[in-house]
Order: structure tokens, then sequence, then C-alpha cells
């Protein structure tokens, strides 16, 4: 009978084979198998750890049973990082050494290492903050390739097996602050689509994913922004979605603008994603305390023209709530269980109705006895809220209307990534490492 029962489970309960590009298929950060790990250590429940050369914030990504990450090397010794750090991490000038960007590919089974590929090799020519790297930027599958995307250095093609098929160079453009870039690219119906806002000439741009041919490149009036665009699809239309500190813009897929909001935080971060009928806009940088203007912003489907909100509104026809101080800074929001959860950088958490934007509970200290920063987004699974802090510590919660912490899993290693969620297993990139996390059945 208990083998019976177990092969019920396998049959009720798929694994989730493919986490395609930033916090999964549709940049929602769901796990979908009731196998996925709720408890774990530095050795427990750990199939692999692998050390990763160099330095990278980005997310690995997974396609059966190969797993794809970008670092960049230095070939000189760097500035160690520093947790929990906002102000004073910014650099005026890029480190002197010449550094390789590489993609590698992994085997999901073994952890094992099955090639690297360098894209580029050069001195960089703009410095990044000292929680920064120069390759925070996700890449992206579809099972036929893989697309790395470095907003200083370009954007490359490459076969399963570490081949470069093909390659768009983008020159390196002044960020704010000496920042440096991370949004990502996505894939939708055979293109891929970037976004480089920056302090010179800002973009967004569509290429053939099969030829790296192309499509469309628009010209952006927006700053800096390091917010990965999202393709929000819909019963009415398929529109692509950048936020922006001007202006929220979505355009159909051939670059023309369908609607604009404005209102956001002076600094973008947080991804667009849509959950129901409901399209998520956030931004909360911390240094707009003075004036508080940390929005969430929940659309509806089917607009055009100005979404803007009158002064001191918080809906319309158009939008569903929105909550004037109620975003995070610099980690995604989550959609779960029909609640719209807000990790926050210095280490809080709240929850809201994600249909009505009704306040269930508000900011609670996750870390009581001394102070912790996130910049990881949340995932959740198994009725359950993760979290993981730049020490290394993940937290997490029963979900539901309380708060309600249930265990932390500690690595001992600094990790600012979004982890993984396939095969079963759950892959946390930490500062020098990317493992593999899996319950023993």
């Amino acid at each position: 009978m208990a083998a019976l029962g177990w092969f019920a489970l396998i049959l009720t309960s798929p694994a989730q084979d493919q986490w395609p590009g930033f916090r999964g298929a549709g940049a929602r950060g769901i796990g979908e198998s009731d196998r996925l790990p709720i408890a774990w250590a530095a050795e427990t429940n750990v199939a692999w750890r692998t050390p990763i050369p160099g330095r990278g914030w980005s997310s690995p990504v997974v396609w059966g049973n190969r797993i794809f990450v970008t670092t960049s090397v230095s070939e000189g010794e760097l500035e160690a990082p520093k947790k929990g750090l906002y102000f004073g991490g910014d650099r005026t000038e890029p480190p002197p050494h010449r550094h390789q960007w590489q993609v590698l590919g992994l085997d999901v089974t073994s952890g094992k290492v099955l090639w690297t590929t360098e894209v580029r090799a050069a001195n960089p020519s703009t410095p990044v903050h000292i929680k920064n790297t120069y390759a925070s930027e996700t890449p992206v599958t579809d099972g036929e390739r893989v697309y790395a995307y470095f907003g200083t250095v370009g954007l490359f093609a490459l076969d399963l097996n570490g081949k470069v098929l093909w390659s768009q160079p983008v020159p390196a453009r002044k960020m704010a602050h000496g920042w440096g870039t991370a949004s990502s690219p996505i894939l939708h119906a055979g293109r891929v689509f970037i976004v480089n806002d920056n302090e010179e000439e800002s973009f967004a741009a569509a290429y053939d994913a099969k030829t790296g041919n192309l499509a469309w490149r628009i010209s952006r009036d927006e700053p800096s922004n390091w917010s990965t665009p999202y393709v929000w699809k819909h019963a009415a239309r398929t529109e692509l979605v950048i936020t922006g500190r001007n202006k929220v813009r979505s355009y159909d897929l051939e670059g023309k603008e369908l609607w604009q909001l404005k209102g956001m935080s002076s600094i973008t971060i947080p991804t667009p994603f849509s959950a129901g009928d409901l399209l998520y806009l956030a931004a909360g940088y911390v240094g707009d305390n003075m004036k508080p203007n940390k929005p969430v912003y929940a659309v509806r489907p089917g607009a055009t023209g100005d979404l803007t909100l009158p002064e001191g509104a918080t809906n319309s026809a158009h939008i569903a709530w929105m909550a004037p101080n109620a975003a995070p800074y610099n980690p995604s929001p989550l959609v779960y269980d029909g609640r719209f959860y807000v990790l926050w950088d210095f280490g809080f958490l709240s929850c809201r109705d994600a249909v009505s934007g009704r306040e269930l509970y508000d900011k609670q200290r996750i870390k009581t006895d001394g102070p912790a920063g996130f910049t990881a987004s949340p995932w959740a699974y198994r009725g359950r809220i993760f979290c993981l802090s730049e020490d290394g510590d993940t937290y997490v919660f029963k979900a539901g209307d309380t708060f309600q912490l249930e265990r932390i899993n500690g690595l001992g290693e600094m990790c600012m990534a979004t982890p993984a969620l396939a095969t079963d297993s759950l892959f946390i990139r930490s500062l020098n490492h990317l493992y593999r996390i899996r319950e023993t059945p």
C-alpha cells in the first residue's frame, strides 16, 4: 500500500522540469510540485554543490536535465561584496582588470559543469555598484537555445552544447550613479525582447530568436531602469509591459504603444507580472522616504491611452486598486493563493488580498534578533512563502492571512540571486556556488 500510495502521489503531482527565465514561466515565482523541498541546511538535503567562478547575481535557468547560468570572471582581484549596503556602494570607475563574460551549462543530476563558453573578454568600460555584478541579467531558454544578455556587452544565442549561434553587440552606456545594469531578456513567439534604459540612449528591442536579426527597436524617454519586461497575455490581446521612472508603458508586439501610466517610484527594479485577470506593477525605492512614493498598481486588461490616476485616487475603470506606499525596492512581489505578498529589503513581510488590495497584515519583521537584508525575490509552493536573505538564510512562512514563520533554512553563504524551481528541486545560487536542494522521498 505504501508503494502504491507513493506511485499515486507521482501521478498527481507532476515534476516541473522547466524554469526558462527570471522567476520561471510567467515571471510569477510559483512552484507546482508538492515534492519541492521545505527543509534544508548546508549539509542537509543538498544533492550537490558546484563552484561557480567569477561574480554574477543572475538566476539559474533550467530545461530538462540542463541548467544554464552566466558569470563574469575578473582576471584580477575584486573588491569584496558587502551585505545590506545601499548608500555608499557607488563606484565611479570600472575595475582595472580584464573580465571574461561566460555562460555555463551544467548537468541537473550530477551538478557537473558540462561546458563553459566565453562570449566576450575585455576591460569593463563602466562601473557597477558594489552589490551589482557584470552578470546580473538572468538568461532565458526555449529548450533549443540559451539567450544570455549582458547589458554592457551584448545579447548572445547559444545552442545547448555551448556553441555561439549569433550575437548582437550592445554598447556600454552610462547608468545612474554608476550602478550597472540588471534587466533580463524575455522570450515570446520566436522573439527575444530586451530593455536597455540608461542615462544616454534608452531603447527596447526585439530580435528574431533563430537568426538574431533585429525585428524592431524603439527609443524610450526613460532614465536608468533595472526592471525586467513582461509579456502580458490576456483575453483581449498580448502586450509587452515595461516599467520606468517616468512612465510604465505597454506596447503591442511590434513596439507600438498601447497605454501609459505615470506615478512610479524614482527607481524601478521589481518585474511586472500577472495573476488571474490583473497585472501587478510595483516600485519602492528606499530613498523616496521623504516623499512616500512606493506604489503598487493592479491593472485590468484591455486598457488604452493614459491610465494615470488623479491625485488622491486609488482606483479607476482600468486600475483595480493602488496602494501608495506598499512596494518593495529590489525583490519583486508575489501573488500566491489569492494573496499579494511584499518582501521588503530591510527584512519585513506584508500581505494583501490580491484582488481588492485590502491589507491582511502590515509589515512584519522577519528577523527579530538583528538586521537582515533581502535582495532575491520571494517564491512559493506547498502552501508556503520562501524569503532568501543575503546571509543565505531562507525564512519559510505559512501562506495565509496571518504572519506565521515556520522555520529557517541556512546555507551560510551570501545570496542575492533569485532561485529556480524545477525537477522537484530548488536551485540556489550563492556568491561562490550553485546548490541543488532536494528532499529525499
